[in-house]
């Protein structure tokens, strides 16, 4: 199963954190984790986790298709967001 990785630096992680699983949470089911919300899409899954000074994301699919519709989901919401703090997603696929 693909999976990707996103770092994004910010002093404001847990506050993003809250503001895209409250955003996402609207249209997809939201899990608390012991790490963190978990999106459940039609196309995967997105996990948030917030750090010290970066948030983490994680996108996991079926295939390479679904995993693209879940980083741009959550990377283009995460960056509207941070567009003042100039918050940049950039993903690393992995498996």
């Amino acid at each position: 199963m693909p999976t990707s990785t996103a770092y994004v630096a910010t002093d404001a992680a847990p506050r993003y954190a809250k503001q895209l699983a409250a955003r996402l949470g609207r249209k997809v089911p939201v899990t608390d984790t012991d790490t963190g919300p978990r999106l459940t899409f039609d196309a995967g899954t997105g996990d948030i986790r917030a750090e010290a000074a970066q948030l983490v994301l994680t996108a996991t699919a079926a295939d390479d298709e679904a995993l693209a519709v879940v980083e741009d989901v959550l990377g283009r919401h995460l960056e509207r967001f941070g567009q003042r703090n100039e918050l940049t997603v950039t993903w690393t696929r992995s498996g």
